[in-house]
């Protein structure tokens, strides 16, 4: 079993360091998949009402032996339930879903700032958590401009944003921010997909010194950076091979050679928070 450290949110609830993306892991072999996961040692699930498997996950944490209270489950509201009381019961309908009591994190899966609606979103989450379905509630793909207007208008931070970071785009400014802010940054994509990023001679470079492979480099990148990337594999062999990155330490040399990597247009979908409107 592998021993992972702990990062801790401002409001108490402690996470571990790196996390397991079920995004597409459905059905029979998304709960076998999942349940692997939990058995190898991963003890962070993230999910979304969005990705639909929310009933998968709930499965694999009942087939586990891993109790529910060694667990952190994440889930996250979508786009089309912003308004105050639809936020509310979607809520209600991912513990459902999930067949769960609570969940230890819940997101706001993006901003759409052209609805317009986060602010009362944001207030049926504290409202949630006041009610005991969720323990901690963060956001994900926020700009410090929306979240500074959460906070001016509830008075409540965010715990966590989760946010696309890979080496293709390294969201520098934006994690000096939330670090200024008590803010724990998440990792949505931080292998970059299938983007030929960990065939960068860069990274390869890195990964044969070490006797590591380019993921195991570039999540320990993540964890050096003191974001908290959430990884997907569905084969147990990558599952532990992720796992690994808790042995070795890159050079702050080795560091700024990933970093170099960035690009000023480096998203892998063309994202952008300030005018992507999820649905």
């Amino acid at each position: 079993m592998h021993t992972i450290p702990n990062l801790s949110l401002h409001d108490g609830l402690t996470l571990p360091a790196i996390g397991f993306g079920t995004y597409s892991l459905k059905g029979e072999a998304g709960v076998a998949g999942i349940k692997s996961a939990i058995e190898l040692g991963y003890r962070l699930l993230d999910s979304a009402f969005r990705y639909e498997n929310e009933g998968t996950v709930g499965e694999a944490v009942r087939q586990a032996s891993v109790p529910r209270d060694e667990l952190v489950i994440c889930s996250k509201l979508p786009g089309k339930r912003h308004a105050y009381q639809e936020a509310l019961e979607t809520v209600q309908e991912s513990l459902y879903r999930g067949r769960l009591d609570y969940y230890d994190l819940y997101l706001i899966h993006w901003p759409n700032p052209r609805i317009n609606l986060y602010v009362e979103a944001w207030q049926a989450l504290i409202e949630a958590k006041k009610r005991g379905y969720v323990r901690s509630i963060g956001v994900c793909n926020f700009l410090p401009e929306h979240i500074e207007r959460l906070v001016a208008e509830t008075g409540v931070k965010p715990s966590l944003n989760q946010i696309e970071l890979h080496p293709y785009f390294n969201q520098e400014e934006l994690r000096k921010w939330h670090k200024e802010q008590q803010i724990v940054t998440e990792s949505w994509s931080p292998l970059g997909r299938s983007t030929g990023m960990l065939e960068q001679p860069e990274i390869t470079g890195i990964a044969r010194r070490y006797g590591k492979t380019p993921s195991q480099v570039v999540l320990r990148w993540h964890i050096q950076l003191g974001a908290l990337p959430i990884p997907r594999a569905r084969s147990a062999e990558h599952q532990q091979e992720n796992l690994e990155v808790f042995d070795f330490e890159l050079t702050p040399e080795e560091m700024a050679l990933i970093n170099g990597l960035t690009r000023a247009d480096g998203r892998l979908q063309d994202q952008d928070p300030a005018v992507y409107e999820e649905f």
